[in-house]
């Protein structure tokens, strides 16, 4: 897929014409409006995924109580004076639902102040003038078209270890930013229902929008669902947690609307656990921001000896930077007691044992409403640090008195979802290179402080001799070691396979701080050729990282290989709808590189051969800017699940500085997918694969019913009534769209039966012609995403992304007997003239004005058969008819002409006159700006003539 710019323009309009009619003429309810209103019916389905609230309008998503001008695309551009506002609502059970509703502004504009207020471009309201007005106008939608996006931010992928202090919440970029929040779930107290015994540790992890979270328990059987509670203590999201054997949770709350991020912030949501075998239990603690979450390394969570206690807490401790001092922080909750309430302070007993025996004891006060302790031991001694690092260590609170109640739990090095991992570059060595080897490294810390770990190495350009565990060097000739991996390095496979079992707190308090490294050295590189550093990567949502080795990405698995300075990883799976998960970590990019990254899958008929008889199915993931990636892809060719299947399959990073790859690695996820993604169904090219069964295509509601035959949601075709046609099903609605030929250079044309487009005649050999209906003969040829179908080798089109058509201004070429498809803009002619005109919506180009050929002729539209209507709101159009378009709200756009065009209604902006004056204005009915100054000459010469008439 092409990341065009402008590709929602048309659902835009269709839901903005929806929503703003519905809203004028039924409160609102946009979106069961049954009758379509555009040739592209609005968006009527469900929100994206389970779980999320919000509204979807115009092929986009957005979050409760969001705001927006809608944008309907060219020719009608951002309307300025309409606002858009999602809108919470409550639907059954309390379900938190989005509505949208759209209403005029204009009539909310302020007075000016000054005589002669203009309006200024991409403004509603009028305003005074200061200074010269900018009148640059933005440039048509396709005119922005570009394979990779240009932006100006510039991400720190690469800062050398000699030169960067450890990483801090300040050295964090926007795009990895986050807010930590923690919750201490206990049973509830004060009800006739006997209270749990249970106590849980949540901890919580704010990114944009999305809201990790990482639960531990105990003395509490496997919740089977956690809720999350807003102000009103109406349930905003659920989450069901999957069956294993495990004290830990591990969710995402995805897409969170704006109004419970508020809450979030303001300390206002609550989360609640609750069992679903034997007596069913329920916890449940406030989501709080917390000071300590950003240093805590170790924890422990206290539970009470006692049953129905209703008593817990949570501590949170971290180790200085320079002295052996352990702080830590208490947040209780139960162990203060109703009749305790009246004091103002409540004594209480903190101690430090190992094996019953007290080592440390404090005595201190705290309050009923505030119970939350600080305190620093000072000093720890050896035995005490070795204890800690083997969780051995017990905290403990009592409260003083004739009925002391007493909560312990066992200090280990802090629990969460997230990966502790690192990427090995050339780009991140003390001395960087460029040698396009990789290093992937993968660690668990166990409860006992033995670090479990996987390395694996590859495209290096000499010999492995040292792998090494290292702190930040505070000299590059001087490298601090605290563990040699090199005992457990098998060359011949490039991997290590241990666990280091003698960490000492410190080790464990670097190693959670992220200031930890792993350097390989080899026999070109005695000080290091890779190096990396060991990271925890915030859990996204995939379980793999948790558990599985992630696959190498390197420039040495690049065909042909590429000495690069970057190094990565991915984790991939495949779920049980046959739903592919990745997550990709980049290393060693330097900051002079262009970090416009994407990242592709590729799939190859036979592993590590790319002959000429191979074809190539590649799908562009994303892109994406900064080190890590990860996301869902749902919609997946059988051909490519069989490669993964069959270890067949690459996952690829491209750059703008090398786009044919930059980093590569081999992809096996066996699967059992062999009729595809569930739900979809693969185009013509592969129907012999399979078969459909038309009585399921009829109960699936995005099935579309088209010339007596049901085609699946997705599903491409050619219509019986003219072969100069594709159409789409997108979710119940058919789309139709001429095929647009692309223009030939060359002197012999054929046209081949039973396609729409000529296609050169090669002169030299025409045995060796290849033409597109003899590729089931000769497989090679290129694969495109868009339109799912073979294109021979040398042949250009117009690329088709469905659900917006042919893209006119794009070319795609496949070169060659690679299978390789290069698409690029097209490149516009010079132009003379001063007025020129873009003669069609959907043309590319502009072109001046010939005073003997109509505008509304479209030179590039294929004739179907018969005179087809045009259908525009809930008004029909003959062929040749046209119109001003109405606008709920805005009324009549007298500045728009809109004509039917044999069945496709098209819509085109009056053309202005370029002005060279300094003072411009626009005035009310008006579509064009005019120069102020003529303006008033213009009155002025008005005058003399009213007085003349006058007198006769």
């Amino acid at each position: 897929m092409l990341p065009l710019a402008g590709m929602q323009t048309r659902s835009a309009l269709s839901s903005l014409l929806c929503v703003m009619s519905c809203a004028w003429l039924h409160s609102g309810l946009a979106s069961r409006h049954k009758s379509p209103v555009l040739p592209i019916h609005s968006e009527r389905e469900p929100l994206p995924s389970k779980g999320m609230s919000g509204c979807s309008f115009g092929g986009r998503f957005y979050s409760l109580e969001d705001t927006w001008h809608p944008d309907l695309g060219e020719p009608f551009g951002v309307m300025h004076c309409v606002q858009c506002y999602c809108e919470t609502q409550r639907g059954r059970k309390s379900k938190v639902l989005g509505k949208v509703s759209c209403k005029n502004v204009k009539r909310d504009c302020p007075e000016p102040s000054c005589d002669d207020p203009v309006l200024l471009p991409g403004q509603c309201c009028k305003t005074c003038s200061k200074g010269e007005v900018d009148r640059k106008q933005a440039e048509a939608v396709f005119d922005g078209f570009e394979y990779f996006q240009e932006k100006e931010k510039e991400d720190d992928l690469h800062k050398s270890y000699n030169d960067r202090s450890y990483l801090s919440s300040e050295d964090i970029s926007s795009g990895e930013s986050r807010t930590d929040f923690v919750a201490v779930l206990t049973g509830v107290t004060g009800s006739w229902l006997p209270s749990s015994s249970g106590v849980a540790r949540a901890r919580f992890s704010l990114t944009r929008t999305s809201l990790t979270f990482s639960i531990t328990y105990q003395r509490i059987g496997r919740p089977s669902r956690v809720a999350f509670l807003d102000s009103d203590g109406n349930t905003a999201f659920e989450y069901k947690t999957p069956k294993r054997d495990s004290d830990m949770i591990c969710g995402v709350w995805k897409n969170l609307p704006q109004s419970h991020v508020r809450q979030l912030q303001a300390e206002q949501l609550r989360v609640t656990m609750t069992t679903a075998t034997g007596r069913r239990e329920q916890i449940e603690g406030k989501i709080i921001k917390h000071r300590a979450l950003f240093a805590e390394t170790f924890s422990s969570t206290l539970t009470s000896e006692k049953e129905h206690s209703g008593m817990g807490g949570i501590a949170m401790l971290t180790l200085s930077d320079t002295e052996n001092n352990l702080h830590f922080i208490l947040i209780l909750q139960g162990l203060i007691q109703h009749r305790q309430r009246d004091s103002p302070l409540v004594p209480i007993r903190v101690r430090l044992q190992y094996s019953q025996h007290v080592l440390r004891e404090i005595h201190a006060n705290v309050t009923a409403y505030d119970p939350d302790f600080a305190e620093v031991l000072t000093d720890l001694n050896s035995r005490e640090l070795f204890w800690l690092s083997r969780g051995q260590l017990v905290i403990a609170v009592e409260t003083e008195g004739p009925d002391p109640r007493h909560i312990s739990g066992f200090i280990t090095g802090r629990k969460s979802c997230d990966t502790i991992q690192s990427v090995m570059s050339s780009g991140d060595a003390l001395t960087p290179g460029k040698t396009g080897g990789v290093g992937s490294a993968f660690f668990h810390l166990h409860d006992n402080g033995t670090l479990d770990y996987q390395v694996q190495i590859a495209g290096l350009s000499s010999e492995v001799v040292g792998l090494t565990i290292e702190l930040k060097p505070r000299r590059r000739s001087k490298r601090s070691v605290l563990y040699d991996l090199a005992p457990e390095f098998d060359r011949p496979s490039g991997r290590a396979t241990g666990s280091w079992s003698r960490l000492e707190a410190r080790h464990i308090h670097m190693l959670l701080q992220n200031e930890l490294f792993i350097n390989v050295a080899t026999a070109h590189s005695q000080e290091g050729e890779l190096r990396g550093q060991i990271r925890g990567l915030l859990y996204s949502g995939l379980e793999a990282p948790r558990h599985e080795i992630p696959i190498p990405l390197a420039g040495q698995f690049v065909a042909p290989p590429v000495l690069t300075s970057a190094g990565g990883h991915a984790w991939v799976s495949v779920d049980e709808r046959c739903h592919l998960h990745y997550e990709i970590v980049v290393a060693g990019l330097n900051k002079a590189d262009d970090l416009t990254v994407s990242a592709h899958l590729h799939g190859f008929a036979e592993i590590g051969e790319l002959g000429e008889s191979s074809t190539n199915h590649k799908r562009l993931l994303t892109g994406f800017y900064g080190s890590q990636a990860q996301g869902v892809l749902k919609d997946i060719s059988v051909e490519l699940l069989r490669h993964l299947d069959r270890g067949t399959a690459f996952i690829q990073v491209s750059t703008k500085v090398n786009t044919r790859g930059e980093i590569r690695g081999r992809v096996h996820v066996p699967n059992n997918c062999e009729f595809g993604t569930r739900g979809e169904v693969e185009v013509a090219e592969f129907d012999g694969l399979f078969v459909h069964d038309p009585e399921e295509l009829k109960k699936d509601p995005h099935t579309c019913f088209f010339e007596s035959q049901h085609h699946a949601h997705g599903s491409l075709w050619t219509p019986n009534y003219n072969n100069c046609f594709t159409c789409s099903c997108q979710k119940r609605t058919v789309i139709c769209d001429p095929v647009i030929c692309p223009v030939l250079t060359c002197s012999r044309t054929i046209q081949p039966e039973y396609k729409c487009c000529p296609v050169c005649l090669e002169r030299k050999d025409p045995k060796n012609m290849k033409t597109p209906e003899r590729l089931d003969e000769h497989p090679e040829g290129c694969y495109f995403e868009g339109d799912q179908k073979m294109h021979a080798p040398g042949s250009t089109w117009h690329p088709f992304v469905p659900p917006f058509g042919y893209i006119k201004c794009a070319l795609c070429t496949c070169k060659g007997a690679t299978g390789e498809v290069h698409c690029e803009k097209v490149t516009c002619p010079a132009l003379t003239c001063s007025r020129p005109v873009r003669r069609s919506p959907s043309d590319c180009c502009k072109e001046c004005p010939e005073e003997d050929k109509p505008l509304l002729v479209h030179a590039d539209m294929m004739q179907a058969d018969g005179t087809r209507h045009c259908k525009f709101g809930k008004n029909f159009y003959q062929n040749s008819d046209n119109w001003h378009p109405r606008v709920p709200l805005m009324g009549e756009m007298k500045c728009i002409t809109c004509w039917c065009d044999h069945g496709v209604t098209k819509c085109q902006r009056k053309q202005c006159p370029v002005l060279t004056c300094s003072n411009i204005t626009r005035r009310e009915g008006m579509c064009c700006p005019e120069c102020q100054d003529s303006k008033e000459e213009e009155e002025l010469m008005k005058v003399p003539e009213k007085k003349n008439s006058w007198r006769h």
